[in-house]
């Protein structure tokens, strides 16, 4: 017996010849999200020695304010950590409630918000809870791709509408109204926007919600960025959706304002409903369960007067960045034909210099050592001509990469 060879279990012996069995067609189908295949890119590089300025993904370089930092550090005492509900920490959902009470005048129920693995979860939950097999979605062209590519997923139809500096790279109702079709379930609209950096006039965003809401269809509003908005003329916030139409469903992140990009934390606030919030809890728990239950407990310290102090001042630095990039940009004559006044991004028009904007972003990376990201991400309108530029980094590297840009656009133009 001792001689005998051992045999493996058939089911363990592989061909590597053998072809894999068939991906979905979504799998096969998916685009990649090119500001992360740049970023990738100029970490490839950074890791063989080349300096690049990353200035490519809308990630703060502040990271997540000092109190939060020392929450997470207690949680991992030994303590156990278990699940918490699906719908998220109750303490966190109270927390959220008076954020909104307190900073934008809104009195929300905690029981309508769900806490979720990031932003892009709560999107993942909206698209889920809202779109059928054969449905139309109308975006804004350009928009944050992602939210097209979750519509399709979903087997919905993704109804792309062009859009122009002329009404600030957003939708507004007549353009809702040309677009719309007897399928039409559901508006995404991003405001602040990724890529522009530009909000939505509350008085369109207003009508754009009537006319979707006349019409049957959900509301679906990504308000990631809207706490690093310009002050309205008056002094006062600007204005969450919700404030006009509290049956919007509202996504939003601890990414941008609270600095905490890879912590994988969000929330979204749903219509009272008590089917909807039913369908939520189911949705979340078959997701992905809960969100991680130590940064949940650690984001509560985002809501001391100390955070959100840290975090205001930010919003200044930022403000402080957005001058050097589009005083930077003038100069190098690549115009940014509407002004960021809301997310950290500054999306400017390269037709001049006789490249289309993939081959742009990748000479500016190859040859001035800049990552940006290929307007080809955000929709066709704008896929050949615009450029985005995150300002979310520090000012000397902002001041670098558009040194190094100027001379590359420079060298193009000779």
């Amino acid at each position: 017996m001792e001689n005998e060879a051992v045999q493996q279990p058939a089911s363990v012996v592989t061909s590597p010849t053998t072809p894999s069995p068939i991906m979905s067609r979504r799998a096969r189908e998916i685009n990649p999200f090119r500001a992360m295949v740049f970023g990738e890119k100029a970490d490839t590089m950074i890791a063989h020695g080349i300096d690049v300025i990353k200035l490519s993904l809308g990630e703060p370089d502040f990271g997540a304010p000092p109190a939060v930092r020392d929450a997470m550090r207690e949680q991992y005492d030994g303590r156990a950590l278990p699940y918490t509900a699906a719908m998220g920490l109750p303490e966190l959902r109270q927390a959220i409630a008076d954020f909104y009470r307190d900073r934008h005048d809104l009195d929300i129920d905690p029981k309508r918000i769900c806490v979720t693995a990031g932003g892009s979860a709560a999107l993942l939950l909206a698209t889920a809870l809202t779109v059928d097999p054969g449905d139309d979605v109308i975006v804004a062209d350009p928009s944050y791709p992602c939210n097209r590519e979750l519509v399709r997923s979903f087997e919905g139809n993704v109804i792309d509408v062009p859009t122009s500096a002329a009404t600030r790279f957003h939708l507004n109702a007549d353009l809702c109204r040309e677009y719309w079709t007897d399928r039409t379930k559901a508006v995404m609209i991003t405001s602040p926007s990724n890529p522009t950096g530009t909000t939505i006039d509350f008085n369109v965003l207003k009508d754009v919600t009537a006319f979707a809401a006349e019409h049957g269809a959900w509301r679906i509003v990504d308000e990631t960025y809207l706490d690093l908005a310009d002050r309205e003329p008056d002094g006062t916030e600007v204005k969450s959706v919700l404030a006009c139409d509290p049956g919007a469903i509202v996504c939003n992140s601890f990414s941008k304002f609270f600095g905490m990009t890879g912590w994988r934390l969000g929330w979204a606030i749903l219509p009272d409903d008590a089917t909807v919030l039913e369908a939520v809890d189911d949705l979340a728990t078959n997701y992905y369960l809960c969100a991680h239950t130590p940064t949940q407990h650690a984001a509560l310290a985002c809501f001391t007067p100390e955070s959100l102090a840290e975090c205001e001042a930010r919003r200044q630095e930022l403000l402080a960045r957005r001058r050097i990039v589009i005083d930077g940009l003038k100069r190098i004559g690549l115009p940014v034909e509407v002004e960021p006044n809301g997310a950290f991004y500054a999306y400017f028009n390269i037709s001049r210099t006789g490249l289309d904007a993939w081959t742009f972003c990748e000479r500016a990376l190859e040859e001035a050592h800049v990552a940006l990201t290929p307007g080809r991400d955000f929709g066709a309108a704008t896929a050949n001509t615009h450029v985005r530029l995150s300002y979310a980094a520090s000012r000397e590297a902002l001041s670098e990469g558009l040194e190094r840009l100027g001379k590359f656009v420079a060298t193009l133009e000779s």
